[in-house]
């Protein structure tokens, strides 16, 4: 049985603005303010899934630090522990919590572990063509669908679908192994079965999509950032015959959503230690009014000033909220 993820007991709703389908920022994270003695280079190697939002945390941040150079690397979250690990960046966004192993290869290198943030909220969705009938799916569906457990081949048809979708077989599309999402996704909708060699892999979450929208008779998944008006989210359950929930953010806030996650940004963080200017100031700049009010624009949802505060508090950053 999947269990109901962990994010329910740890973002509350209601202090997040949720009405509706909309969602706003909490109110009591600050609007960032800048200082004095920023500057240098930062990189960032990591999920393709956060490109876009590490992209526009960027651009933000050097509207501020106009001196600061920011270079940005989106090819999978497997890229980001060794490149913490060598040195090669600062940052390291993940679509996953780090793996056993990435911690301990990082721990033997410096003798501590990295230290997590946990930068907004994703729905990984399981997207169709606008076209599709299709109303929801179960996560056991998906097992048949995605997994090697299920028929080698299937059509629409044995999902429930008549007429001219009755025959046509279910065309596959995923990400690749260096991807977070790719675990994620193996993780928790295929009970970690391997994946069907038929699945289309792609290099990033925008192909997945862009395939879906040109494959009429397509299904993928990606984070619900990467959403065009080509593909439709499917609501989702856990068990078929259940209630299935939408994509969105109040169900991702209580857990009801099957596939909902957190997004982290991963540090080389010395315990006991403070935090260099350029770094401490792009992690408030994430933390901030500001900074959550761009994840909401990138599509994804944004954190509590609780979240904020404790995850700061890792970093050794006095919050001041």
């Amino acid at each position: 049985m999947i269990r109901k993820f962990a994010i329910a007991a740890l973002v509350a709703a209601p202090a997040m603005g949720v009405i509706a389908q909309s969602v706003t920022v909490d109110r009591s994270l600050p609007s960032y303010t800048p200082v004095s003695g920023v500057s240098g280079s930062l990189k960032s190697v990591g999920s393709d899934t956060l490109n876009n939002l590490m992209t526009l945390w960027a651009e933000e941040f050097k509207g501020f630090y106009p001196n600061v150079s920011i270079e940005i690397e989106g090819k999978g979250s497997s890229t980001a522990p060794p490149a913490l690990i060598e040195g090669q960046s600062q940052f390291g966004p993940m679509s996953r919590a780090m793996k056993s192993s990435e911690i301990d290869a990082f721990e033997k290198k410096f003798g501590y572990k990295p230290t997590p943030i946990r930068v907004s909220v994703d729905a990984l969705a399981v997207f169709v063509h606008k076209d599709n009938p299709i109303e929801y799916l179960s996560i056991e569906q998906l097992t048949q669908i995605f997994s090697v457990t299920g028929p080698r081949t299937m059509t629409w048809g044995d999902l429930g679908l008549t007429g001219e979708w009755r025959d046509k077989p279910i065309s596959l599309y995923g990400r690749n192994s260096a991807s977070g999402t790719y675990g994620f996704f193996k993780e928790v909708a295929l009970g970690k079965n391997d994946y069907k060699p038929t699945v289309k892999e792609q290099p990033g979450s925008s192909s997945v999509v862009q395939g879906i929208a040109t494959d009429k008779y397509a299904i993928g998944y990606s984070g619900i950032g990467y959403a065009t008006a080509d593909v439709r989210a499917l609501p989702l359950s856990i068990d078929t015959g259940d209630q299935a929930f939408a994509a969105d953010a109040e169900n991702s806030y209580s857990g009801d959503y099957p596939l909902a996650r957190f997004l982290y940004v991963y540090i080389n963080h010395r315990p006991n230690s403070q935090l260099d200017p350029i770094r401490r100031e792009f992690v408030r700049l994430i933390f901030s009014r500001q900074g959550q009010e761009i994840t909401i624009k990138d599509g994804y949802f944004p954190v509590s000033a609780a979240i904020a505060r404790e995850d700061l508090a890792n970093l050794g950053i006095r919050a001041g909220f």
